[in-house]
């Protein structure tokens, strides 16, 4: 029960970060992930997880890069196999001769070996946490590839080069050419048998089908335990089971390509349940990660043989060590001719070098080796500064982490990007992105029941896009909000007074007059306040809601329904005379500088009005009215996830994604209005 609980936090604590990432997207969510870790370990409830690296790089490490490895694209890493290599190989051995020198020589009371073993852990990049970084930066694709082919790459040569490290140490015996033919076995033993055992995998499955079971569920249940079992097998044999799930996922992305029609259905329940499991993992790993440091920090901090800032000097020289190494190497690599065009890549400049040098952030890989680390010597002594090891490799993951989530926005920040356009651009763009996004939505939705509705609402929305498409703007969104925001409120003065007036003269219901007051409040807090337009929208719904609960119960439906539907007329009327008040008082303050948004919003007003009428004639079936709303509220919504993608990926700043916001929550307040009950 204890141990379900544990799980159960740290479920919670995934889709917390979301949440959180929601309302600040500047922190990437590995960040935020690794934050909540920290602080549940911090907490009175005495939760912590033992790090077993074997099991942690099984059940975490093979699902992930199993499915990197099918959704690689195999093309473009082999253009770029030359850079690859050099980075997942050159580089990683570079680091640990170098990295393991410089920390034996700045902490004596490390031994070279164990310095080795170190710098051997630190040498592996996060495919994981770049790809999380790098889904908030418009990195250019070529870089994206050869960051993901490295990745995949360096993982299973650093943890072989620490495992020697370590084994150097423990019993004080090494051999570098025994080393190297060690490697050269288990890195392509590895890899051809992963691709073996998939094949394997695959042919079984293909018999099974010509067998007639084509049941989705028992292959999908084959696909998810695949990793698995390529990486148990291979391992037996102390080859790299890192890059057999990769050969792995590899050789199904290539089945996948040749598949025919009949397994259409596995692939999309194969696509979707894969996000979940991959989402689920990617948030455990950096939970786990923030689980860990408490107890890690705590043993350095408390023991008196170390100096805490000392400790933290150490971590920050490590990692500026790290980048520089990187960068340098790469560098040298195109100066010295290793690369060269021919192997499909091309010089990177300076800010190209600065990319890939800054997104070489740390990970899983170092976490889960550091604490595979030993306890003991073979002679029974404790292994040399385990701990500290271990809190170093920590310290650097957060540090790398933090870096590339300050700087690599800023050094990605393409030249397109720094070329300031006007708002109005960008604003009128990004509202045709939030339609594009809307009619999708609608048209996934489409059924033949809905088809006229939905048909109806993308016909709005192709209109408005085409509006967009051909008007120009020249005044900015932040004077022409204000401006619309001027005229806005004029109407609705307008329409206060026109129904005051009415209340007044005792020409009105009571009824009537509150349902259109509670109008002219939403439309408001739509115009003003986006808390206070939605309060007044969950009031709405929450009424509605109960209302036709309410009906439910009520023993004579049909006088409900006529009561109604009597209501709604006199509503719709009343509402009619308050939209002529209100473009009357609209026309009547037009001038040269406002007449395009006085006409923007009379039109919309002569819209409702035509709305109004239609309805109250009976022209527009009731079915017909209550599929238009429901596909709405859908495109409605796809608006708002659309602003925040865009918001989230740096494509439109905060000013802009207010002012898309706001232009929706005018939209739907005027749905609500005019579906009042």
């Amino acid at each position: 029960m204890e141990f379900f609980l544990v799980i159960l936090a740290l479920l919670i604590l995934i889709g917390l970060s979301n949440v959180i990432n929601h309302f600040i997207p500047f922190i990437p969510v590995p960040l935020i992930q690794i934050t909540l870790g920290v602080v549940l370990a911090l907490l009175p409830f005495g939760i912590h997880v033992e790090m077993e690296t074997e099991l942690f790089l099984l059940l975490f490490i093979a699902p992930l890069l199993f499915n990197d490895g099918k959704n690689v694209p195999r093309t473009a890493l082999w253009k770029l196999r030359a850079p690859i290599l050099m980075l997942a190989l050159g580089l990683v051995f570079i680091t640990v001769w170098a990295g393991g020198y410089l920390i034996n020589w700045m902490i004596p009371s490390i031994p070279l070996p164990a310095a080795f073993a170190l710098a051997a852990i630190l040498s592996p990049t996060d495919v994981v946490a770049v790809s999380a970084l790098a889904s908030r930066v418009k990195l250019p694709k070529s870089i994206m590839h050869l960051l993901e082919g490295e990745g995949l790459m360096n993982d299973a040569s650093g943890l072989v080069a620490f495992k020697f490290a370590v084994a150097a140490t423990v019993t004080g015996v090494f051999s570098l050419v025994d080393a190297t033919f060690s490697f050269i076995w288990i890195s392509i033993g590895g890899f051809v048998g992963g691709a073996f055992i998939a094949f394997i995998i695959i042919r079984i499955r293909v018999f099974l089908r010509r067998l007639g079971m084509e049941d989705v569920t028992m292959h999908m249940l084959i696909q998810i335990l695949t990793p698995f079992i390529i990486f148990l097998a291979v391992e037996h044999f102390h080859l790299s089971g890192i890059l057999a799930v990769v050969a792995g996922g590899i050789v199904h992305a290539i089945e996948r390509d040749r598949e025919l029609s009949p397994t259409v259905e596995l692939q999309v329940v194969s696509k979707s349940t894969w996000s979940v499991i991959l989402y689920v993992l990617n948030g455990l790993v950096f939970v786990l990660l923030g689980l860990q440091i408490p107890s890690v920090a705590k043993t350095i901090f408390e023991d008196p043989a170390f100096n805490n800032g000392q400790v933290i000097i150490y971590i920050v020289i490590i990692t500026l060590f790290l980048f520089a190494l990187r960068f340098i190497w790469l560098i040298a690599a195109w100066s010295i001719g290793w690369i060269t065009k021919k192997a499909g890549a091309q010089k990177p400049d300076l800010k190209a070098a600065g990319i890939i040098t800054i997104s070489g952030v740390r990970g899983a890989v170092t976490l889960a080796g550091s604490f595979s680390i030993p306890y003991v010597l073979a002679d029974g002594s404790p292994f040399p500064e385990r701990s500290l090891i271990i809190f170093i490799a920590a310290g650097v993951i957060l540090l790398t982490l933090i870096v590339a989530s300050v700087f690599l926005p800023i050094v990605a920040r393409s030249e397109e990007v720094e070329i300031v356009d006007k708002q109005a651009d960008k604003t009128k763009s990004a509202t045709i992105h939030t339609h594009q996004a809307a009619i999708r939505v609608v048209e996934s939705q489409m059924t033949d029941e809905n088809r006229e509705a939905a048909l109806s609402i993308i016909s709005r929305y192709h209109t408005k896009i085409n509006a967009l498409s051909y008007v120009e703007q020249e005044k900015e969104p932040a004077a022409l909000r204000e401006e619309e925001r001027v005229l806005r409120f004029k109407a609705l003065e307008a329409e206060q007074r026109f129904l005051d007036k009415l209340i007044k003269d005792e020409k009105v219901d009571r009824e009537t007059a509150f349902i259109c007051k509670e109008y002219i409040q939403r439309m408001e807090g739509a115009v003003t306040n986006r808390m206070k337009f939605r309060f007044f929208r969950t009031v709405t719904l929450f009424r509605r809601s109960m209302l036709r609960v309410f009906k439910l119960f009520f023993p004579n439906k049909n006088e409900i329904r006529r009561i109604n539907l009597k209501r709604l007329e006199k509503v719709r009327d009343l509402k009619i005379r308050m939209y002529k008040a209100a473009i009357q008082e609209i026309q009547a303050g037009i001038t040269s500088e406002n007449h395009e948004t006085s006409s923007m919003i009379i039109e919309e007003y002569k819209v409702l009005i035509l709305r109004c009428k239609r309805e109250n004639r009976g022209r527009v079936p009731s079915k017909m009215v209550e599929y238009e709303r429901e596909l709405f509220y859908k495109a409605i919504q796809a608006e708002r996830d659309e602003v925040q993608d865009m918001f989230e990926k740096r494509q439109i700043s905060r000013d802009v994604a207010n002012i898309l916001r706001q232009q929706i929550n005018l939209r739907e307040a005027l749905t609500i209005n005019e579906n009042t009950h």
